[in-house]
């Protein structure tokens, strides 16, 4: 969770400074909110592969367990 806050308030640091030095034209707006989007997408995906086995991505955990059956035998 530290690294978290600390990595999306690097993010908030570096868009607003985007944003200041930027001129106000539809062209920068899009491109800022494109790119906001693509890093909390990333974002996003790294909270999920925390916990694969829940979540909305999910992966399933059958080849565990068959592996895990096979190592018992």
């Amino acid at each position: 969770m530290p690294l978290l806050v600390i990595l999306i308030s690097w993010i908030v640091a570096i868009f607003v400074s985007f944003g200041l030095y930027a001129p106000p034209n539809p062209t920068v707006i899009a491109t800022i909110l494109i790119g906001a989007l693509a890093v909390s997408a990333a974002i996003l995906i790294i909270i999920e592969m925390y916990s694969p086995f829940s979540g909305m991505m999910r992966i399933s955990s059958d080849p565990i367990r068959e592996a895990i059956a096979q190592l018992n035998h």
